[in-house]
């Protein structure tokens, strides 16, 4: 049976534990999870939040695109991203990658092709508010674009 992704874009916080559970609960095929959890730091004190704005349904179109295209390249038989919007508070989190496998590569290897997309190329708008200052947008970074680029075919 093909791996169909579960995207959501959302507002909410998600928890780790459920999105697992709902990945492995009852599987006997699962044998390897990899997760990545990406929350929002304070950037040495000075950030007071972070701000991601997104078009409604492209944010997850364009996500769903490249989390099939991972179910596509890797063997996996489940794969979980959530990506949150709005106003995230340092120590809040921001994204949850779960890609579950039989084997351990194929896990690792999603979560990471996903993550890397997910930081260069996904369709959200970053602004950092810090204290007593007006936001500032933020872009991805020359490293996140190169990250990116090892996965090109």
């Amino acid at each position: 049976m093909a791996c169909v992704p579960l995207v959501h874009v959302q507002a909410g916080d998600f928890s780790l534990a459920e999105e697992v559970r709902r990945l492995t609960g009852g599987r006997r095929d699962v044998g390897a999870v990899v997760t990545f959890t990406g929350l929002c730091r304070d950037e040495g004190g000075r950030l007071d939040a972070l701000e991601l704005e997104h078009y409604p349904g492209m944010a997850e179109a364009e996500i769903g695109r490249i989390a099939a295209e991972a179910a596509g390249r890797w063997p996996l038989t489940g794969l979980t991203v959530i990506h949150r919007f709005g106003r995230i508070a340092p120590g809040e989190n921001i994204v949850l990658v779960v890609a579950a496998a039989s084997h351990r590569r194929a896990a690792f290897e999603a979560a990471d092709f996903l993550m890397d997309f997910l930081k260069s190329r996904a369709p959200f708008w970053k602004k950092e508010h810090a204290a007593g200052e007006a936001g500032v947008w933020v872009e991805a970074t020359e490293k996140d674009r190169d990250d990116m680029k090892r996965w090109q075919r």
